[in-house]
Order: structure tokens, then sequence, then C-alpha cells
């Protein structure tokens, strides 16, 4: 063969590799956007049952077609404490099952219909103006070029069959050992067991490979899939860490029983057998039935793995549990699957809005008892709620530049301003407890009429900071909690000037003295404030009903 068309021919083969590739990225992306509402809901049917638990994995990898991004997720889940490491083992070895499906559709010959499958989808990319539709052509077009990419890769490859270096690089490679190593570098490498095990079927399509030489490279790609969680879980808490040295333990057990079964069964041969023609078949069988039997076999014993996890990587929770300042929903692990990433801010604000409204109640308590050591706590969930400020901000940020879809976009619009308000909730809270310090200091008191119309301002305030929180997390197309929303801040709004003039009659009639009568003044327009950011919190979403 000319020297010429050899370049070519390689050249052609990388172009085909590049395009399969992205075309498999393509197509997993846009079906994790698309099904971005139906993940959350999957996810959080997971319980304590493992078989559910693996039966979770498979689905959502099945939808997404990436073992990989169900592994970083579910490592971020656990890091953010959303998921406990049996949990978490569970999805993992049903999501090994799940990433098969692609390496079953490659083994089919769908090439002639790729241009149509590009064309179409790239026409609904390019045409369409809403994200949903956009996500389906995204699919449609990663499905016709990932199967171009490989028909090109395949068909360039075909001269290797005949290369006396491939031949020897591959009867090295069919050493057990070797192929296994070449496996893990392979997957780590380009961080795809779906990927890797696609390339061995065009090398198998081509000719230039037999089950005999690759079925020892598919067993080293499975452990090699592990590497980008065990790369995700570092900086992360330990039993993020060992969740993903788990998934490495259940992938090397696995392993090792599926390579003594081939070394001491005619396993190899009775596949080629069920498939005789079909290399590319041959290797997806292998691949799936290894992934099949090694977590039956092996999801019983979670607990002894995820023990072996613990010794390995051991102590407790209590350094982590410590740190109030961190996040405890979300994680930069989950910006990999937007969708979820969206539906974890939004506990991470609801655990923020949480702190603000306890520390409201609790500086109205250190008010009228003058409690000293409340305050303190005040001071301390407000040091945590200004972290999660700027730390959920931060995130939004992050998340608005992903694709999204269109009712989760419209929410992280909302997002910056209802993080806003609910800092300066908390901010209000905290002036109220510096008020209660000057009191406790000077040895004031609020004379009892004072006192009356502060409790009735403050049941009122926390009256609106409860139903905004409920209508903005629960119940967003209430319109009647809305209504009693609106018309409590209206009322609050009215008492506030009511009780100011209250106030001043009380002064000129010499009831009480000017610094008293001052701090009366910052008390009323703390629960104002309050009252008013809590209604702009309630509002946010009530127009877009998302």
């Amino acid at each position: 063969m000319p020297v010429d068309s050899t370049v070519s021919q390689i050249i052609l083969a990388l172009g085909g590799l590049g395009l399969f590739l992205y075309g498999m990225k393509l197509l997993g992306d846009g079906l994790e956007l698309a099904a971005g509402a139906k993940l959350r809901k999957i996810l959080e049917k997971i319980t304590s049952n493992r078989w559910l638990g693996a039966l979770v994995g498979i689905v959502v990898t099945a939808i997404i077609q990436s073992s990989t991004a169900v592994s970083v997720m579910v490592v971020g889940f656990v890091n953010a404490s959303l998921m406990s490491l049996s949990q978490a083992m569970g999805v993992l070895m049903g999501a090994t099952i799940g990433t098969t499906v692609t390496s079953l559709i490659l083994s089919f010959n769908l090439s002639q219909y790729a241009p149509v499958f590009i064309f179409i989808g790239a026409f609904m990319v390019v045409l369409s103006k809403k994200n949903n539709t956009k996500y389906a052509g995204q699919i449609i077009a990663g499905f016709g070029i990932l199967f171009f990419g490989m028909t090109t890769m395949s068909s360039n490859l075909k001269p290797l069959a005949e290369s006396d270096v491939f031949k020897q690089l591959i009867s090295s490679i069919s050493n057990p050992f070797l192929g296994i190593l070449f496996g893990i570098a392979f997957a780590a490498l380009i961080q795809s067991s779906s990927a890797g095990v696609g390339i061995l079927q065009a090398l198998g399509a081509a000719g230039a490979l037999m089950l005999g030489d690759s079925v020892f490279m598919i067993y080293g790609i499975h452990i090699g899939a592990c590497v980008t969680a065990v790369i995700s879980s570092i900086g992360a808490t330990k039993d993020a860490k060992r969740t993903a040295l788990s998934y490495v333990l259940f992938t090397l057990f696995g392993t090792a029983i599926f390579t003594v079964i081939t070394l001491l069964t005619p396993f190899t041969s009775l596949v080629q057998t069920m498939f005789p023609k079909n290399v590319s078949l041959q290797i997806s069988f292998v691949h799936i039935i290894s992934t099949v039997v090694a977590t039956i076999v092996l999801l019983p014993c979670v607990n002894l793995i995820t023990k072996i996890s613990c010794l390995i990587i051991p102590g407790g929770k209590d350094e982590e549990e410590k740190e109030a300042c961190r996040l405890k929903f979300i994680d930069q692990r989950l910006l990999k699957t937007p969708p979820i990433a969206v539906n974890q801010v939004t506990k991470e604000i609801n655990r923020m809005s949480v702190l603000s409204n306890k520390n409201f109640k609790m500086s109205m308590e250190a008010l009228l008892n003058k409690d000293d050591k409340i305050i303190t706590k005040v001071s301390e969930n407000e040091e945590v709620i200004d972290y999660l400020n700027h730390s959920i901000t931060s995130f939004l940020v992050q998340i608005n530049g992903l694709p999204l879809e269109d009712h989760d976009l419209l929410k992280i619009g909302s997002y910056y301003h209802i993080v806003s308000d609910i800092e300066r909730i908390g901010d209000h809270a905290e002036n109220i407890c510096e008020i209660a310090s000057r009191i406790i200091e000077n040895n004031e008191a609020f004379s009892e009429k004072a006192i009356e119309e502060i409790k009735d301002l403050s049941a009122l305030v926390e009256s609106v900071i409860t139903d905004s929180f409920d209508l903005f997390f629960e119940r967003s197309d209430d319109p009647l909690l809305l209504e009693r929303i609106s018309n409590n801040e209206q009322d609050i709004d009215d008492k506030t000037e009511q009780y100011k003039d209250n106030h001043i009659e009380r002064l000129s009639k010499g009831e009480c003295n000017a610094m008293i009568g001052t701090l009366f003044m910052e008390l009323l327009t703390n629960l104002e404030r309050i009252a008013d950011h809590s209604t702009n919190i309630a509002f946010s979403l009530s127009p877009q009903r998302v």
C-alpha cells in the first residue's frame, strides 16, 4: 500500500475517532438536559434498599448514557450528605449495567442512516428557539455523528488487520495482565467506559481485533472508568472518598471474578459460537454479561465492601460536622449535571431560609426576655448565613453559564434576588439583637403598651416570613396564600405607622425616655423591612409559576 494512502487512512481513522467521541458526548449531554426533571424525580426515589438503588442507577445511566457522569454525581451527593455510602454503592453498581446500552446499540449496523440523523438533529438545533427542542435535536445529531464516526473509523482501520506490527501489539495485549492494564489506561485517558468499549467494537468491525484479543481489555476498561470518580473525590468528605474507593473495589472484584471465569472456562469460545459473524456484538455481550453478573454477585456484599473502604479510609464525621460554614447540598461536581444542580441549590437556599427565620425568632426572644446567651447564638448563625449567601451566589453564577431548561433559567434568575432577601432578613435579625444588647447593657425596659405592640407586630412579621417561605418552596401556585401575605404586609405597614404615632404620644406624656424611644423606633423599622424582604421572596416566583 502506498505511503500516502496509509497516511490518509490514519488521518481519516483519527477523524472518525474524534467524531465518535464527540457524538457520544453530544448524545449524552442532550439526553441529560432533556431528562432533567425526570432525573430529579428518579434520584429522589432512592431508599436504603440496595436493589432499588441499583435499579435507579441502571435507569439514570441508561437515560444519560454515562456511568462516569453518574459516578461523579453520586460522589457529589455523598459529599453533600444527600446519600449514604451504602445507597451510593447500589446506584453505582446499577450504573455499570446502564452504560452497557450504548455498546448494544453500536453492535447493530445503523451507519447508513447516520447522515439523516445528523441532518434532522442539526436542523432542529439551528432553527428552534426552544431549549427543549434544541436538546432533542442534539440527541438526534449526536446519535448520527456517533455512528458516522464509528463507520469512518472502522472502514479506515481495516488495513490494520494486515499489519504485522499491529498483530504483534494485539498479541501482547491479549495477555491477561497487559490487557487489563491497557484497558485501565485507555478508559482513564478518555474517561468513558462506553467510548472505550465502542472503540474496541470499531476495531472488531474492521476485522482488526477478535474477542479473544479484547476480552481482558474490556475488564480493564471497567476499572479505568472509576478514575474520574476517584479524581472527583479529591478534597471531598471522607464518605465521598469512601464512595469512590468502594466503586473501585467493586470493579476490581468484578474484574477478578471474570478474569478467573475467562481463564478457567470456555467463556470466550461460547460467546463466539453464539454470535459467530459479529465481533462487535461479541464484545458488547461480554461487556454486558460481565457487569450484570458482577452486580448480581456483589450487590449483597455492599456492606462488606463499604466496611473495607472504611478500614482503608478510617475516621468519623465529627470534624466535618463541626464545620457549620460549609455547603451541605451543593457541590462543584454537580455542575456536570445542570438539572440536578438547580434542584440542589434550591435545597441550599431552603437551608439558608430556615436559619434566617430561626434567627428572627431568637432575636425577638432575646429582646423580650433580655437573654444575652441567645444573642451569641444568633451571631453564630449569621456567620453561616453570610457564608451561604456568598457561596450560593457564586454557585448560581456558574450554573447560569450552563445549558438549562427554560423553567430552570427562570428559577436561577429569581434565585439571585431571593438569596439577597434572605440574607437581609438575617441582617435585620442581628440588628434586633444589637437593640436587645443595648437594652441589657443599660438596664432599660419597654413600657407594657410598647411590649404589646412589639408582640403584635412581631407575630404578623413571623406569619409573613413563614408564609413566604412556604409559598416559595412548597406552594408557588397558591393564589390565596399570596393574597394573605400581601394583606399581612399591608397591615404591618399600617401598624408600624400607628405604633410610631403611639410612641410619640407616650414620649410627650413622659411614659418612656428618649433612649428607649429611639430603640423602639429602630425596632419597628427592622420589623417592617423584614416583612418587605419576605414579601419580595413570596412574589419572586409567583408571576412565572415555575
